[in-house]
């Protein structure tokens, strides 16, 4: 993983752990960690680049307000990492560039 994580985790009287994949890489988290703390755990820094300027972006508020930890989960991109609890076997993706929007949302259509 590039890096060194400033992450640092709370000692927990659970010994449970699930693994993801960040970025193709396995990465032990716990149960109920967001897929942006996954991310952070990983050591990785920033979870998208800017559509405007390509400069990267990182988890930010942790809490659903801020979109700036926009991830591909299983696929699937434009998700807000700090929004979804991780699964056992979960691929999580940085995202690179401007999301795509889905037919519905482009035509102001709630999905």
């Amino acid at each position: 993983m590039p890096g060194a994580s400033k992450f640092e985790r709370l000692a927990c009287a659970s010994n449970d752990w699930i693994q993801v994949m960040v970025e193709g890489q396995p990465v032990k988290v716990r149960p109920g960690d967001s897929a942006a703390a996954a991310l952070l755990a990983a050591g990785q820094s920033a979870a998208r680049t800017s559509a405007v300027s390509g400069d990267p972006r990182a988890p930010y508020c942790l809490m659903g307000i801020c979109f700036e930890c926009l991830l591909e989960i299983d696929g699937v991109p434009n998700v807000q990492g700090c929004m979804v609890q991780v699964a056992d076997g979960m691929n999580i993706r940085r995202q690179q560039g401007a999301p795509v929007l889905n037919d519905s949302l482009a035509a102001g259509v709630p999905a």
